[in-house]
């Protein structure tokens, strides 16, 4: 589609979906595909769980769901009739081949205080199980939510002045559209950089550019040792490791991304005193987890490690165990309606190509 740019396309993405997810419904096609498509279970993925904020600039809002739609999920499952496990249930499911009754696993990622706020009380009410990944430098309050600090960066400015490549850009910010597409824009160029120093650099350029404390960010956002300690508590949640720096792992060396793997888990054991067995990696996607990132997850000895690519489990995903996929909670599609369609498989299969297995 010449001419069109990439928050136009994010956009058009976003409607695809929406459209898509409304017919699938509408049509009652995931009914008929539930029996081909649903899987063995599914492992449901989410960031923040918090009541919805007013701000109109919010390009995160993908990241968060609130309390009544994480409630509503769960009491879908209850009556559909599927066990709500944790990920050592899960595995043992999966190893053991046991099928009988469909399943599905909760698991949050990064370590948001908002996971201890709201996520569990809502879980507690259905006697829910959940795994929570901490990325270690989150816990510490030194953490890059580099994603979230371009958001408070282009919330408060008008324009914004940066240098991609050789070129001097000046974006305009003016009004909610533009701050969009600024944001999709310098987003895209961070993610798109060749090292995490790279992005260390221009973030910070940035924030400092626009007077935005990463650091007081992340210590306002992500579960301090001692709240980590206190949500592990609970019989109900499993912590898991999420790297020390939530880098890309598949930009880094093999021994920086096994560093990253490792120490972010033996961290978490020194604050905790208890073994961590499952890992989820940063972003999870086919750009920043792959066959090498698999094999490490194994190496390091983890039961279990999850992507962010899409998709339901069936008994062949017992031999990809560091591979898992995931079914997105994706807070830009709160509707109930929507919740069938997503246990159905049918949406996912459609994602994947109708593949069972995308694990390389």
């Amino acid at each position: 589609m010449p001419g069109v740019g990439p928050p136009v396309m994010k956009q058009l993405r976003n409607n695809v979906i929406r459209a898509g997810l409304g017919a699938l419904y509408f049509s009652g096609a995931h009914h008929l595909l539930r029996p081909l498509l649903s899987g063995v279970g599914a492992i449901f993925m989410l960031h923040h769980v918090r009541p919805a904020r007013e701000a109109a600039f919010q390009p995160n809002r993908h990241l968060e769901v609130t309390p009544e739609f994480l409630r509503a999920t769960l009491c879908h499952l209850r009556s559909r009739d599927i066990d709500i496990v944790s990920m050592d249930e899960l595995h043992e499911r999966l190893v053991q081949g046991r099928f009988a009754r469909r399943f599905a696993a909760f698991t949050l990622d990064d370590g948001y205080r908002d996971n201890l706020e709201f996520a569990l009380p809502v879980l507690r009410e259905f006697d829910a199980p959940s795994t929570v990944y901490v990325a270690s430098d989150y816990a510490e309050g030194i953490g890059r939510l580099w994603w979230t600090a371009l958001e408070a960066v282009i919330a408060k400015t008008d324009r914004i002045d940066v240098q991609i490549g050789n070129a001097a850009l000046r974006l305009d910010a003016t009004t909610q559209a533009a701050k969009r597409a600024a944001f999709d824009r310098l987003h895209d160029w961070l993610r798109a950089l060749p090292g995490e120093h790279d992005l260390k650099r221009e973030i910070e350029a940035l924030c400092a550019r626009h007077d935005v404390d990463m650091a007081a960010l992340c210590r306002s956002l992500c579960l301090s040792w001692d709240e980590v300690r206190r949500l592990a508590a609970d019989p109900l949640v499993t912590i898991g490791a999420h790297s020390i720096s939530h880098c890309n792992l598949a930009k880094q060396s093999e021994e920086i991304a096994a560093q990253e793997m490792t120490v972010s888990r033996a961290r978490i054991e020194h604050a905790l005193g208890r073994t961590v067995q499952h890992f989820a990696y940063p972003y999870g996607d086919r750009e920043a987890a792959g066959e090498r990132e698999f094999a490490l997850a194994a190496s390091a000895g983890f039961k279990t490690a999850v992507t962010t690519r899409p998709g339901m489990l069936f008994a062949e995903n017992a031999g990809h165990m560091t591979a898992l996929p995931r079914v997105s909670l994706n807070g830009n599609y709160q509707d109930t309606r929507i919740l069938p369609v997503l246990t159905s498989g049918a949406a996912t299969a459609m994602w994947n190509g109708f593949r069972r297995i995308a694990a390389a």
